[in-house]
């Protein structure tokens, strides 16, 4: 027995259990990046289970007797680190842990059970992992396998047939693990194991499970965990508070653990206060590896110092296959790892992998060179500008090329094949900032990362509307450390030179450093998602869509190029003709395309009214002025307006589609930024698909190039008129909830309603006025506004806003209310707690402070609709593969996603699309979709 086993407390309380327990907690809590920790206890022996079966848990033992006067202390220990502990009566622990990982994996979040007790094992998922503390590993679905022979699943299973000798489980005599094992694999399950028993082949076994198999149910049930224990404490109990420590301190000294109060007096920078001298001998440690390890470098407080020095960080050259798994051993023994790539592209579809860069400890980071080359071997790349977003990711654009590589790096190959089973599994936590270019980029490389968190989605939670999310903005603003800029590796002009092409010491210094930021800024921030009551956004929002989008990227949408081609022509051809029409408009030749020369022919040669000039010099063309003098019955800006809209929709669409349609899959694949829009709205870019007016005929033409593989058909699925919906709901308007519940025409009946015209026979005008009022008053819609969108005096469109406010008094509260919470607060909030942040609320300038007050107005709503298609968006894959549609989400845009649906499988994917998206969310109103389907995109909405 080794002394610490002897550890008694100078009154003689034995205290070695406690002390176990106390510093693992203490690890534990140093250690987790999780922002929720719970300690789960027993209590009475006498559970549910004895009532199911009176000799469950009969044969065990009485705890020994120097265990019982510790069981108290190991509670006290949890208050004083200030966890949150929990025990129901007539629940086994397990019970309880099994309840609170469904309740937190419903949220979204992923769960960690510090535990090295089988019977949980059943609960290991995607979402739910063990940490064995004993041997600091990890166990996940191999681990399980490796254990019982069967999936997490099917453990229960397993257990009911082999029994537990240890809970006095009787199972079926004859049958042990491994042989439960191979009849659940071959039989599937259970219950069909017992209902085909008789095709067992042997004998003893055959007849085991024939006269047995009511035992084997009835152990089922022992061993199987419930999940739905009515429990009273809730989740959100569980986030983590910093422990106080004088709390700390008082525990420790009355249970005399010196050598964990040193501990503590390390961590916290503090010295404990003075406490009487103690006669008693010191705990006695057998080793030093008995010492809770060093938590200050794992610090996730949002006020731990993680500031950056450079001349404080040891960054490694991976080189070797050997050094390499050492970083992956590291890596287990974390059960985290920040991860950065360095490529030749922006565009993750054709990037080149360059090289990985790896940290698990902050100051340490290593980096990975895969396909750097002697200088010589440059070739010809256009390198586009970088930037800091892009910077933070890749080189320039332009597939690798492999000649006059370095030969002191590891293969590829060999590389990937190291690195894909850490980067898969699924008990790791990958960091990245913008980690969705990271995934796409190692997916090519069959490399498909999970679980992942992203810093920059972490900063737009928590800042979205405030700061910006790119790495080196983020790294000087948290971290106040400047980080080492792309241009500096790589020059800048003409001298500018690929990633595979800079030196490798140059190489380790960026791409490094990249992967230690990442680390540092997601300890600053993940603890603040719990302190700013942000973690289901984060969690059921944000983190999830990320794997969403990034499939739908890496699955792209068929484009004719044909189609695109004839309708670049014909919009050319369309042009030559508004030009000539123009020209002879404006009595003589000139560029159209030059706001200069145009400004000049507007307000100078032919005196139209309105001409202001800027500080170059020159007037305002903008379409502002244009549609404006077009109004005013003038021919000349309208046809230039038509002649721009052309130029437009053949250099941004038709042109530059033609060109981003990928060689090798002949599909577009535009990116979609989460971290952009303040009110959560997706944005599209590389081509931006989500701005192809479709109010024209000529935008509906280039929704008709996109289309599906063959044998298959668009689906397009749209939230009908949601953003009022949401109004109606948030501002608890009565008369347009009652309107939306009995499917009445809710423009219709608001214009018989302002206006006091009839519904029956109503002018078609006068229901599109009070359209634009509907949506124009959740956009905080100005007199002014309204009266330049209807082509109506200010006056009339003043008293249309005051007759709309007279009939729906509850919009006009609403929006006061909200004005009000934004200026108190800085920030106004959706449905589902996402915070819209609104700092020029309070601007001295009446002009900034008006827009804040409309933007304040207007983000529930359009952040509410937002939130809801994300939801919709994040369950609907798993939907489809559960139903075995194969169907596959393209694209979104606005309140709307698209569809490919194989031939046969249409009305199925429609129904289930329609029922996942209208119970996305319980709103006071139904919410509805709108489906329709076609050949091509045009067709199908």
């Amino acid at each position: 027995m080794r002394d610490r086993d002897r550890m008694r407390r100078s009154d003689g309380t034995p205290t070695n259990a406690v002390f176990i327990f106390t510093k693992m907690l203490m690890k534990l809590v140093g250690d987790t990046d999780a922002d929720h920790i719970a300690v789960v206890f027993d209590t009475k022996r006498q559970t549910f289970r004895n009532d199911i079966y009176p000799e469950y848990k009969a044969n065990r033992d009485a705890p020994p007797e120097e265990l019982i006067p510790q069981f108290p202390l190991v509670r006290d220990a949890s208050r004083a680190l200030n966890v949150m502990s929990v025990e129901l009566e007539g629940y086994e622990a397990d019970d309880l842990i099994a309840t609170y990982a469904r309740q937190a994996a419903e949220m979204g979040a992923e769960v960690t059970i510090v535990s090295s007790d089988k019977d949980l094992m059943q609960l290991v998922n995607d979402q739910v992992k063990m940490m064995d503390p004993m041997k600091n590993t990890i166990v996940g679905y191999d681990q399980v396998m490796e254990k019982f022979g069967v999936t997490p699943d099917r453990v229960v299973d397993v257990q009911a047939l082999a029994g537990d000798s240890t809970d006095n489980v009787p199972g079926i005599r004859g049958i042990g693990i491994k042989t439960a094992a191979l009849l659940i694999n071959e039989y599937g399950d259970l219950d069909t194991l017992l209902e085909r028993a008789a095709e067992v082949k042997q004998t003893k076994r055959r007849e085991s499970l024939i006269e047995e198999a009511d035992i084997a149910r009835l152990s089922r049930r022992l061993v199987r965990l419930d999940d739905h224990v009515p429990v009273t404490v809730p989740l959100s109990d569980f986030a983590i508070k910093e422990p106080d420590p004088e709390a700390i301190f008082s525990f420790l000294r009355e249970q005399e653990f010196k050598s964990l109060i040193s501990v503590v007096e390390s961590r916290y920078g503090i010295t404990a206060p003075s406490a009487p001298a103690s006669t008693s001998k010191p705990e006695k440690i057998s080793s030093p590896s008995d010492l809770p390890s060093d938590v200050s470098g794992s610090n996730t407080s949002p006020d731990a110092d993680l500031t950056m020095k450079r001349e404080n960080v040891t960054y490694a050259l991976v080189q070797t296959s050997d050094a390499l798994k050492a970083w992956i051993d590291s890596i287990y023994d974390a059960g985290f790892v920040a991860v950065d790539t360095e490529t030749t592209s922006l565009d993750s579809m054709t990037a080149g992998l360059v090289g990985v860069s790896l940290s698990v400890t902050p100051g340490k980071a290593c980096y990975i060179p895969l396909a750097h080359r002697r200088a010589e071997a440059q070739a010809s790349f256009d390198l586009g500008d970088g930037g800091d977003d892009a910077a933070d990711k890749t080189g320039a654009s332009g597939d690798i090329n492999t000649g006059g590589l370095l030969t002191d790096q590891i293969p590829l190959n060999v590389a990937i094949a190291l690195l894909k089973p850490v980067l898969e599994n699924p008990s790791i936590l990958k960091i990245g900032q913008n980690i969705k270019y990271d995934m796409q980029v190692l997916a090519r490389y069959g490399i498909e990362i999970s679980p992942i968190d992203d810093t920059m989605l972490l900063s737009y939670v928590l800042e979205g509307g405030m700061n910006r999310h790119g790495m080196d903005a983020m790294a000087e603003r948290m971290l106040d450390y400047e980080p080492i800029k792309f241009k500096d590796v790589t020059g800048a002009g003409k001298s500018k030179i690929t990633f595979d092409l800079v030196a490798l010491d140059k190489a380790l210094d960026y791409a490094a450093e990249d992967a230690d930021i990442t680390l540092r800024l997601h300890r600053t921030m993940k603890p603040r998602l719990v302190r700013d009551h942000l973690v289901t956004v984060y969690e059921t929002l944000e983190r999830p869509l990320v794997s969403i989008l990034e499939k739908m990227e890496r699955t792209g949408i068929r484009v004719d190029a044909s189609a695109l081609t004839a309708l670049s022509v014909d919009f050319a051809a369309r042009m030559g003709e508004l030009e000539i029409e123009i020209h002879t408009l404006a009595g003589r030749d000139f560029n159209v395309g030059s706001p200069k020369q145009l400004g000049e022919i507007l307000f100078d040669e032919m005196g139209m009214s309105g001409g202001k000039k800027g500080k170059t010099g020159a007037y305002a063309t903008g379409a502002d002025v244009l549609e404006g003098l077009a109004a005013e019955g003038h021919d000349f800006p309208a046809r230039v307006l038509d002649w721009r809209q052309l130029a437009k929709l053949k250099s941004t669409y038709t042109d530059a589609l033609i060109a981003q349609i990928n060689p090798s899959t002949g599909r577009v694949h535009t990116s979609y930024a989460q971290a952009v829009a303040s009110t959560g709205r997706l944005s599209s870019s590389d081509p931006n698909l989500q701005n192809i007016p479709v109010r024209t005929e000529e935008g509906r033409k280039i929704r008709q190039a996109f289309v599906p593989d063959a044998g298959h058909t668009l689906l397009s699925a749209d939230y009908s008129q949601i953003e009022l919906r949401l109004l109606a709901h948030v501002a608890n308007i009565e008369a347009l909830k009652q309107a939306f519940h009995e499917g009445l025409d809710v423009h219709a009946m608001t214009a018989s309603q302002v206006f006091g015209v009839p519904i029956d026979g109503m002018d078609p005008m006068v229901r599109r006025n009070a359209k634009a009022i509907n949506f124009g008053i959740i956009y905080g819609i100005s007199p002014f506004g309204l009266a330049r969108q209807l082509g109506i005096p200010q006056g009339e469109a003043k008293d249309y806003i005051e007759a709309y406010f007279i009939q729906y008094p509850g919009i006009r509260q609403y929006m006061e209310d909200t004005k009000e919470h934004a200026r108190i607060h800085e920030y106004v909030e959706t449905l589902f707690g996402r915070r819209c942040h609104t700092t020029q609320i309070n601007d001295r300038q009446h002009n900034m402070r008006g827009f804040a007050e409309r933007a304040a107005i207007n983000a529930p709503i359009q952040g509410g609709a937002a939130d809801i298609i994300k939801r919709a968006m994040i369950r609907l894959p798993e939907a489809l593969v559960t139903a075995n549609l194969n169907a596959r989400m393209l694209l979104q845009v606005h309140d709307e996603l698209v569809f490919e649906v194989p031939d046969g499988e249409m009305d199925a994917t429609k129904t289930l699309v329609t029922k996942i998206m209208e119970n996305a969310a319980h709103l006071d109103v139904p919410l509805v979709v709108d489906t329709g389907t076609g050949a091509n995109w045009d067709e199908a909405h």
